[in-house]
């Protein structure tokens, strides 16, 4: 998985709709998160969010108490300007997942697109 250093110089040196991976709305994780979703709040962490759009659609919906992680803080500026005021209603974390402690039970929902993708090595896979 590349550095923190490599996704910030991604998200700051490139408009988020022209990343390989870019969706206007994420339709198919949305509608899975609220199949799944069996609480009035649901705790739900997208891991590798970064600029998706994810969090602005759960945000419209009720019931969703959300945290964004990634490793770059760019990306998760992004997002924060874009959500604007907003983004006072999300959690934002900035670190690496194979290295970040997280407390047990703290999400009902866990989310990610491919963040595991990019672990290549039998070390980052383990971690």
């Amino acid at each position: 998985m590349q550095d923190q250093s490599h996704w910030d110089r991604v998200y700051g040196t490139n408009s988020s709709d022209t990343l390989s991976w870019f969706q206007p709305h994420a339709d198919q994780s949305l509608g899975l998160i609220q199949r799944i979703s069996s609480r009035e709040r649901n705790r739900i962490i997208d891991v590798g969010g970064g600029t998706s759009t994810l969090v602005d659609d759960l945000l419209g919906l009720h019931g969703f108490d959300i945290t964004v992680l990634d490793i770059s803080e760019s990306a998760l500026e992004v997002a924060r300007q874009r959500l604007s005021s907003n983004a006072r209603r999300v959690r934002w974390l900035v670190g690496d997942i194979t290295r970040l402690a997280l407390p047990a039970h703290a999400y009902d929902i866990w989310h990610d697109r491919a963040v595991f993708h990019f672990m290549t090595t039998p070390e980052q896979r383990q971690a």
